[in-house]
């Protein structure tokens, strides 16, 4: 890793150690309505990446871990992976006061295939991952080499024209393709904007073809990609809320909000 990959980490590192102590209080993530059997998955990703019952799952960047328990809850045999100390202290916590059983591993997602030393039925990582690393091909080698052979890989994530624009959707910001580091100093969090917490904070935009790209090199052969004009969370400006739960820009269905995609390792 370079020296400035190092850094940028060493920042996002402490910015998500204290946006996870923010977030388990939060309504956003409801973590009393998970403990009392409500699922932190979405309609989305359960319908489309199907029956986990008795499959291994390797969840990465999975923050405190109440996606990968959801997931655990529905049959498979569950690791998480996040690289917030503070994220997967709250994870193991979160399993052991609910009973479900997990592992979870602090490391870097790049650092994976070190800390495992078993292949996975299904790979899975959702909403608000791949922005935060800057080498998607190394990525996609961390997922192949994590998967088992016919084993699947799964992921729903914000769509990279989202990142492009400013906070209000009224102008672009930021290039489409992954061009340069974006570096942002913050205040508060998506989950509680009037956090008393202050970070800075570096993030890449991945284009779908990067995303594409990087999974078809390393043996992934893509089975479903959809896109979809309306996102899971309220967790942008001026998002209104439909009748199917859904949040759209305005109520309008303007730009592509979410995309997901299903590969399956040849």
């Amino acid at each position: 890793m370079s020296q400035h990959a190092a850094t940028y980490f060493e920042a996002n590192k402490d910015a998500w150690n204290k946006r996870a102590a923010v977030h388990k209080d939060t309504a956003f993530y409801d973590v009393d309505g998970f403990k009392a059997g409500k699922s932190a998955l979405n309609a989305i990703e359960l319908e489309e990446l199907g029956n986990v019952q008795g499959k291994s799952l390797l969840h990465l960047q999975c923050h405190f871990g109440m996606d990968t328990l959801s997931w655990a809850r529905e049959g498979a045999t569950v690791t998480g992976i996040d690289f917030s100390e503070e994220a997967i202290k709250l994870a193991k916590e979160l399993a052991a006061e609910v009973q479900v059983p997990a592992e979870f591993i602090c490391c870097n997602v790049y650092d994976v295939p070190a800390h495992v030393n078993q292949q996975f039925d299904i790979v899975f990582t959702s909403y608000g991952v791949v922005g935060w690393l800057p080498d998607l091909d190394k990525w996609a080698e961390v997922i192949a080499a994590c998967l088992k052979p016919g084993g699947t890989f799964y992921m729903v994530e914000f769509h990279p024209v989202l990142w492009m624009m400013d906070d209000n959707f009224t102008s672009l910001m930021y290039p489409y393709h992954n061009a340069q580091v974006i570096v942002e100093t913050k205040t508060g969090t998506y989950a509680d904007k009037d956090a008393p917490i202050h970070y800075e904070e570096y993030s890449w935009n991945h284009s779908l073809s990067e995303v594409i790209t990087a999974l078809l090199k390393h043996g992934l052969k893509i089975t479903l990609f959809h896109e979809f004009p309306y996102s899971c969370y309220n967790c942008f400006e001026h998002l209104q809320q439909g009748a199917d739960g859904y949040w759209r820009i305005h109520g309008k269905e303007v730009l592509p909000m979410m995309y997901s995609i299903k590969a399956i390792k040849e």
